[in-house]
């Protein structure tokens, strides 16, 4: 179970990361539906940590291209100040013999030592970008617009710098009309933030019978 000892927290539910990536992330932001409209669908991340919600979204992405007659590409954007290594990200998406097939295309694929931008290409179609340092400033700087925000840093309580109203402002700088997030993160004070920030915020059933966790869209 990798745990971060810079934040003193595990990098994914202990209950079970992937079903939680599918309940938080994906069906939060109504991804079916979206790629269901063909085009291009751009999805950024706050913390790539082990690339578990990258390698769950690639694998619902792939498998939901081949029932429909759509046509579209996704372009997966994350930023990450610790990126991990080759065998640690190895290490962590192990427990999940579902996502074998994506786990070893990005271990293979992923540099010794990862820094700057890491860009890779796979098939279906699909793009990873990890943007390594600091995540408000490379935010700040980007010219790329979004439609689906997964935030994913660690606890609010544990790395507030990741939910500061600062960067939830720049995360809806940066999102598409009708763009949207997920977080697993209920926190008053995040919600507080990305309502400042100047999302619609709702409130849903956390995963795993956790009370609540936050989604929204920008109208």
């Amino acid at each position: 179970m990798p745990y971060s000892t810079t934040f003193g927290d595990h990098f994914y539910c202990r209950t079970d990361g992937r079903a939680e990536c599918d309940h938080v992330f994906i069906d939060a932001n109504h991804l079916h539906e979206r790629w269901a409209a063909g085009g291009e669908c751009v999805i950024g991340e706050l913390g790539f940590g082990t690339g578990l919600n990258f390698c769950e979204t690639w694998r619902q992405w792939s498998a939901f291209q081949g029932t429909t007659p759509t046509h579209g590409s996704l372009h997966f954007i994350s930023f990450e100040l610790f990126p991990m290594d080759r065998e640690s990200i190895k290490r962590a998406l192990i427990q999940w013999p579902i996502l074998e097939h994506e786990r070893e295309r990005l271990a293979a694929a992923w540099p010794d030592t990862p820094s700057g931008i890491v860009s890779l290409e796979f098939d279906d179609n699909v793009r990873l970008s990890v943007i390594c340092g600091d995540a408000l400033s490379n935010l700040a700087t980007s010219q790329q617009t979004f439609d689906a925000w997964y935030l994913d840093g660690f606890a609010p309580s544990r790395n507030p710098d990741m939910w500061s109203l600062e960067l939830m402002q720049a995360v809806y700088d940066h999102t598409r009309p009708g763009g949207s997030f997920g977080t697993y993160a209920a926190a008053g004070f995040v919600r507080r933030n990305l309502q400042t920030a100047g999302f619609k915020v709702e409130r849903r059933p956390g995963f795993a019978g956790k009370r609540e966790m936050l989604c929204g869209i920008k109208d």
